[in-house]
């Protein structure tokens, strides 16, 4: 059974039976050397015969001598490249030889440039070339419409800019190929004409006029509309420029957040939905705005994949990260979490470029609080809030976790760090970088090993135990010994931390090895004495916090 994700179903011949496959075969060819191979399938009956190119073929139908003759025969007699890959090539080889001729370059599109091999049998590219007064329209509405509608390769100059000039890549060769150009030229004209009058229409009203019409259109039935949305994104937003840049960075992060959304009600993003955002951008910057308010209407949906560039300023940070928060935060307030592979609103995606916009522009937002901030927008719609905060943080670190692994830390290093919850996103490289760098030391192993089993002896422990030492009740000198040691390196470990080297604060634990060693050999913990045993257990408890501050170090223990 072939895998075809889509098939349609076709009659043949008798006008009854049905069919399903991905076109409708006219002709079956199985071959074992040069033997036909008895087969019947698809209504019709397996021969040594297949069909050539309908137009450009030496003999409409090939006769193949033997499976290895295939595909030559099927070039030389039949005018078809039947391997996908040698086409992929041809197309390519062709498309930047064409390009060079004019001093210019193809736009790269991997999947169009698939898609476009998977409709010729011999490709032939051709130059074509529009009105240069289209050009005034923004060169993304251009290409999208040549490429979505047409299948053409927009040709760009040494800058990047667009040119009146695309690639066409045809199914036929013919001596004379003005008419095939003319056609193409001919059929693209109304399309780009469209692009032309939408963006001038559009163009007729404001943004802010646009805002009202947003209560129109339906976000989700128990989310409101995308207008009720622009309210919450704009708060949150509000919030977070006020913590990031103070009241300048919050006031253009408002403005910006409650422009975002109106190029959704305007015809050239009705007609391109791909051009939600990029358009907000063009109009804002037609009608005036700050080009960081501008910009962040088009990066605040970024990032949008992995991989993609993150939002280029602090008023589209603060913009995007608003706009994913609100967007986990109501669904996850809703029920709509992610389960199994099923994920409809992509909350993995969002939670992931919140993750990335925290740690990559090391931002200082302590992440259960905003989530707390967040949730406040929406007032009562969380029966239990806690419980909400709680499973929202636990799913973007979840997430946080995988995407460590995948980026080559190991499970232990993720679950070292991950395990503290630190209050940061953004350390958390800091972090993982320590604890690789510390899992290198010689001491490692055995400081590791005595963490994990200091942190067994307190979770036995009823109660909590305070992380404090009477010296007058130290008796064994191992036990003096350790509170010496930790007396000169708990300090130096807590100012490393607190300045930020993290690496340097957990070296500074590599001299705790030999006490350490030496208290377990020689001192026992569960004292008969009631006082003796609770003040060892406090010094286990100095020691358990001194060497946890930045990652629980017992994860890294075999």
């Amino acid at each position: 059974k072939l895998p075809i994700p889509k098939v349609m179903g076709y009659q043949l011949a008798d006008g009854w039976t049905s069919v399903n496959f991905v076109r409708p075969a006219h002709s079956l060819l199985a071959l074992h050397g040069s033997v036909v191979v008895a087969i019947n399938a698809l209504g019709l009956t397996a021969s040594n015969t297949t069909q050539g190119h309908r137009f450009e073929a030496a003999n409409p139908t090939v006769t193949i001598k033997d499976a290895d003759s295939y595909a030559e025969q099927l070039k030389t007699e039949g005018a078809v490249i039947a391997s996908f890959t040698e086409r992929r090539a041809e197309i390519e080889r062709q498309l930047t030889a064409a390009a060079a001729k004019q001093n210019l370059k193809p736009i790269e599109d991997e999947a169009l440039l698939d898609e476009v091999t998977a409709l010729v049998e011999r490709p032939n590219v051709l130059l074509g070339q529009f009105e240069e007064v289209y050009l005034e329209v923004p060169q993304e509405c251009l290409i999208l419409t040549m490429k979505a509608n047409q299948k053409y390769f927009p040709l760009l100059d040494s800058n990047g800019k667009l040119t009146n000039k695309f690639l066409i890549v045809s199914n036929i060769s013919p001596a004379d190929p003005s008419a095939v150009i003319g056609g193409n030229e001919r059929v693209v004209r109304p399309r780009l004409a469209d692009a032309k009058f939408f963006f001038d229409q559009d163009r007729k009203k404001t943004l802010e006029s646009r805002i009202s019409s947003l209560d129109k259109v339906v976000y989700h039935n128990k989310l409101g509309t995308q207008g009720e949305r622009t309210k919450r994104v704009s708060a949150i937003a509000k919030v977070i420029g006020e913590q990031l840049g103070g009241k300048a960075l919050a006031d253009k992060a408002e403005l910006a957040a409650k422009l975002a959304k109106t190029d959704l009600v305007t015809d050239m993003v009705g007609e391109f939905p791909e051009l939600q955002g990029i358009m907000g951008r063009y109009y804002a910057q037609h009608e005036g705005w700050d080009d960081d308010v501008a910009f962040a209407i088009e990066d605040h949906y970024k990032p949008r994949f992995a991989g993609d560039d993150l939002p280029r300023n602090s008023v589209g940070i603060a913009v995007a990260l608003a706009d994913k928060l609100e967007t986990l935060v109501g669904l996850f307030s809703i029920g709509e979490k992610p389960t199994g592979d099923k994920d409809p609103f992509a909350l993995r995606r969002q939670a992931l470029g919140i993750i990335r916009m925290l740690i990559e522009n090391k931002l200082p937002l302590p992440f259960v609080p905003l989530i707390e901030n967040v949730l406040s927008v929406f007032g009562d719609l969380a029966a239990d809030k806690v419980a909400a905060v709680q499973a929202i943080n636990e799913f973007c670190l979840d997430r946080l976790s995988v995407n460590l692994r995948e980026n080559a830390a190991t499970p232990q290093e993720v679950d070292a760090v991950l395990s503290l919850t630190p209050a940061l996103l953004s350390e958390i490289p800091q972090r993982l970088a320590a604890v690789r760098t510390f899992a290198e030391l010689a001491e490692a192993p055995a400081l590791a090993a005595a963490n994990k089993r200091v942190s067994n002896i307190l979770k036995k422990v009823d109660g909590d135990v305070q992380a404090q030492v009477n010296a007058s009740l130290l008796q064994e000198p191992a036990e003096i010994a350790l509170n010496n040691a930790l007396s000169k390196v708990k300090p130096e470990a807590d100012k490393l931390f607190e300045s930020g080297d993290y690496t340097a604060s957990l070296k500074a634990l590599a001299a705790l090895k030999a006490p350490v060693d030496d208290f377990f050999d020689n001192v026992m913990v569960n004292a008969d004495d009631p006082a003796l045993k609770a003040n060892r257990l406090g010094l286990l408890a100095t020691l358990h916090q001194a060497m946890n501050r930045v990652a629980d170090l017992s994860k890294l223990a075999s």
